[in-house]
């Protein structure tokens, strides 16, 4: 069962924040969208959220200062910078305000949903499996992999391609699951973006050369251990 959770989202765009909302919504939370920084901390002592999620670039008062109002209240909230700046100082920046997470746009809604399940200690029974695929553990809820002391960050999506992948070892998983599994239909455009998704993936598991993302001809890909 979802845990309880309110959520305090502010994020001047309007059209993407209520598609964002519609789906944390649609996941069990509880969210209150707020247009601009200045409306989101009048908001955050009625609402008393658990979760603050913050555009960084927002008029009248940015994320960051909204931020370091709330932690000069309270420092147990979650608060997640979500921004279009992948700046490394920003990111320290936010890091620096006691952020809990910085997530750069654009990013899947999913990513956010794993780190917010991540957060709470209570991940959806399908993110909790940890794969072991040769000398990598691959962690799907923080889109991770791990080979001793060396961490790569994978997208969402790749995440989600790898999770088959590893679930079939050796075994050919076709397009036609991969795409309708991943995206949700099997058009000729998403099929090329399977192929490019496919190319950041095998490079993110170079660490270990026995592994081998194999292109079977007319059929599919086999994650090859060995």
């Amino acid at each position: 069962m979802k845990p309880s959770l309110k959520i305090l989202f502010a994020d001047d765009d309007i059209k993407y924040a209520l598609l964002l909302k519609d789906f944390l919504t649609h996941n069990g939370y509880n969210v209150t969208y707020a247009g601009n920084g200045r409306i989101a901390l009048d908001l955050f002592n009625e609402i008393k959220p658990g979760l603050v999620l913050l555009d960084v670039n927002m008029p009248e008062m940015n994320g960051f200062d909204v931020a370091r109002e709330i932690r000069a209240k309270d420092n147990k909230v979650l608060i997640f910078f979500l921004t279009d700046r992948s700046d490394k100082n920003d990111r320290l920046k936010g890091f620096q305000l006691k952020g809990n997470d910085y997530l750069a746009k654009p990013f899947y809604p999913e990513e956010l949903l794993a780190r917010i399940e991540e957060r709470l200690g209570n991940p959806s029974e399908t993110n909790q499996k940890i794969y072991k695929i040769g000398n990598i553990s691959f962690h799907y809820t923080t889109n991770e992999l791990i080979t001793g002391n060396t961490k790569t960050i994978i997208t969402s999506r790749q995440a989600d391609i790898l999770r088959l992948l590893a679930e079939n070892i050796n075994e050919t998983v076709s397009r036609e699951l991969l795409l309708n599994k991943v995206w949700g239909t099997d058009n000729y455009t998403n099929s090329l973006a399977l192929n490019v998704q496919i190319t950041y993936l095998r490079r993110a598991l170079q660490s270990d050369k026995s592994l081998r993302i194999v292109s079977v001809v007319r059929k599919g890909y086999m994650l090859s251990v060995g």
